[in-house]
């Protein structure tokens, strides 16, 4: 049984594994004084309610949408400056024809970027059906074979499935890669998540030693990030030169600036098309 004293002092930090998220995690698992819990990005702000967790990487869009107010972190966070890779539409009809997106609603972030972006292209705003292309690739196992119509006419991708699960690239004429649309509509960069706290718990002592951690495995991962990708790439079905790109190239792990002019444009957007209810004031730590 763990000892409570060492339970009390350990930074509880709850994340997601995806490629994305490795050069943020990547050895935090085998540090004493971390208790690391993965689940999906949606359900992050839900565990920090709950007091579950000291810290999470939660999806920026809860932020405005939590059950209790949060406090953004400044010791990390998962954007890019352009394009993102996995996180995109599919479509076989044209943006702006858009209806329906079937949503792999893993990233409350992405969703909401999905509908933003359809709606600066000359789309209504989207109806979002939930799709979880998991469980409909499993139907190939029961030897069920897939065609084209078989699949959503319009759906939303994201993480890892966006390489190693998406469909033939012939079937979806139209593809939008979500970070590159952002950066053109608003000539910003994009936050997908960022390291956050309940508001009550900023200058705790434990959320302190949290950011401390985060911070540092963030600057020593960025050292490394060949060794991750040769490590962690094959398991996970990447290409070595795909996620080394991905990972070098394309994302983005510190929160300057620019970053934050992002999340503050991306919240008013939410908040005028109605995808939040109320906009919360953003709470830097």
């Amino acid at each position: 049984m763990t000892d409570p004293a060492i339970q009390t002092d350990a930074a509880r930090i709850g994340c997601v594994s995806y490629m994305n998220t490795l050069p943020l995690i990547e050895g935090l698992g085998k540090l004493d004084d971390v208790r690391l819990t993965l689940t999906a990005p949606s359900g992050l702000a839900g565990l920090l309610a709950q007091g579950e967790v000291d810290v999470a990487l939660v999806s920026i869009i809860d932020y405005q949408r939590a059950e209790k107010p949060l406090a953004l972190l400044p010791c990390g966070m998962i954007g890019c400056d352009g394009p993102t890779m996995t996180v995109r539409v599919f479509s076989r009809v044209a943006p702006e024809k858009i209806t329906t997106l079937h949503a792999d609603a893993d990233s409350h972030t992405s969703v909401a970027l999905a509908s933003l972006i359809l709606m600066g292209m000359g789309a209504p705003k989207p109806t979002i059906e939930p799709f979880d292309v998991d469980q409909f690739r499993a139907h190939k196992k029961d030897g069920i074979e897939q065609s084209e119509d078989a699949w959503p006419e319009a759906m939303l991708l994201i993480g890892d499935k966006v390489v190693t699960d998406s469909p033939p690239a012939v079937w979806y004429p139209h593809q939008i890669d979500l970070g590159e649309a952002w950066k053109q509509q608003t000539g910003l960069p994009f936050v997908y998540a960022a390291w956050m706290t309940d508001q009550e718990r900023v200058g705790d002592e434990v959320v302190r030693h949290a950011c401390e951690i985060l911070d540092r495995q963030r600057r020593h991962n960025q050292t490394r990030l060949d060794w991750i990708v040769n490590q962690r790439a094959p398991s996970r079905g990447w290409p070595l030169d795909a996620a080394r790109h991905y990972l070098r190239s394309l994302l983005r792990y510190e929160l300057a600036p620019p970053y934050k002019a992002g999340i503050e444009r991306f919240f008013d957007m939410s908040a005028q098309a109605g995808l939040i209810d109320v906009r919360r004031p953003t709470r830097w730590a």
